[in-house]
């Protein structure tokens, strides 16, 4: 099958929408499909594009605020006529965020049988925008879009009452997540970027606490990078290094505060054998269910006491670890990409 996966982030910047588009990319041309990435920011070397996979750069981007983060995306208006001539001898268009502009609203005419994928936790303005109603809704996307996913129930409640979606989850290649690295029982991990949703200033607040009733306890901060005496700030982190500290550490920290749809990172800490401790937001309790501790959202006291409660309970943490390792097989690769395949056939019929 020849297959148009589009993607409205600039893929030349990391993000969930983008690794997602990648990583069914490359599984799918495993599998023998014929696939094309459209995006903007791939520039002229594609080297962010897996092996195997063609990919259609679609220019520069800009960054737009939205959903408490900033979205690189493309105005570009040219795009529509870009998007029908890429499309022509394709079998079918995967559109990921079908109403973010302008590659995927380009997308939804350009010809083939669209399945398109909805990830966010949108703002109540987008809520209320996204409830018009079945039959407007349907409209707006127009005639082309044969079949809808969404990542997660959060994502889907905010199509319209009555809209036929089908979730399925984010997927993650679990086996890559395990190595052999030395758990350190007194290492906790957070990955994010330093932007108020991901909750970093929350997990630095409740380090005091911690740090007085476990001092031995240590702290690495990937995606973020600041200064702060006794912790280890990484920045922007390589998939080997964000692989190497999943697996040293004893604790993986998701202080998040909102706007979240999936829990990628928690799929990875759990696949990666480390203890979760989690925000209580919906989504995260939608992906970790009882494999992992939860948090009241932005309160660091609370945050303090699960993280010193799961370092001092190595059994408990032992328990965690293996539900955690179970629950991310629920989202590998192969199953997430059987159920993409069959909504393709199905689009296709």
């Amino acid at each position: 099958m020849k297959i148009g996966i589009v993607c409205p982030y600039d893929l030349g910047r990391p993000g969930g929408v983008q690794a997602q588009v990648l990583g069914l990319s490359k599984i799918l041309t495993s599998r023998g499909d014929e696939v094309s990435v459209i995006g903007p920011g791939l520039g002229a070397q594609t080297g962010g594009v897996p092996e195997g996979v063609h990919g259609v750069d679609l220019g520069a981007t800009v960054a737009v605020p939205g959903n408490k983060s900033k979205a690189p995306i493309s105005f570009d208006p040219r795009l529509s006529k870009v998007m029908s001539v890429v499309a022509r001898d394709l079998d079918v268009l995967h559109i990921h965020e079908p109403f973010m502009p302008a590659a995927s609203v380009s997308a939804l005419r350009a010809g083939p049988p669209v399945v398109a994928t909805f990830h966010a936790d949108p703002s109540r303005i987008a809520r209320r925008a996204y409830r018009l109603g079945r039959r407007q809704f349907r409209r707006v996307l127009g005639p082309n879009v044969k079949a809808l996913t969404a990542v997660s129930q959060v994502a889907a409640s905010v199509l319209p009452e009555g809209a036929e979606v089908e979730v399925i989850p984010n997927g993650v290649d679990t086996s890559s997540m395990r190595i052999d690295a030395g758990r350190d029982p007194h290492l906790v991990a957070f990955l994010g970027r330093d932007e108020p949703r991901k909750g970093l200033d929350v997990l630095l607040e409740a380090w005091d606490q911690v740090i007085s009733r476990m001092p031995d306890t240590r702290l690495v901060v990937m995606g973020a990078q600041r200064k702060s005496e006794g912790i280890e700030f990484l920045g922007q982190v390589d998939d080997e290094t964000k692989v190497r500290v999943l697996n040293q550490a004893a604790i993986y920290v998701a202080p998040n505060t909102g706007g979240e749809s999936f829990g990628i990172v928690l799929v990875e800490a759990m696949a990666a054998g480390a203890a979760v401790v989690a925000s209580d937001l919906e989504a995260f309790r939608e992906v970790g269910q009882g494999a992992v501790r939860y948090f009241e959202v932005g309160r660091s006291p609370a945050l303090a006491d699960e993280v010193v409660s799961v370092l001092a309970d190595s059994r408990a943490r032992d328990t965690m670890a293996s539900r955690g390792i179970e629950r991310a097989s629920d989202f590998d690769w192969e199953k997430v990409a059987d159920r993409y395949q069959a909504v393709y056939q199905a689009a296709l019929a």
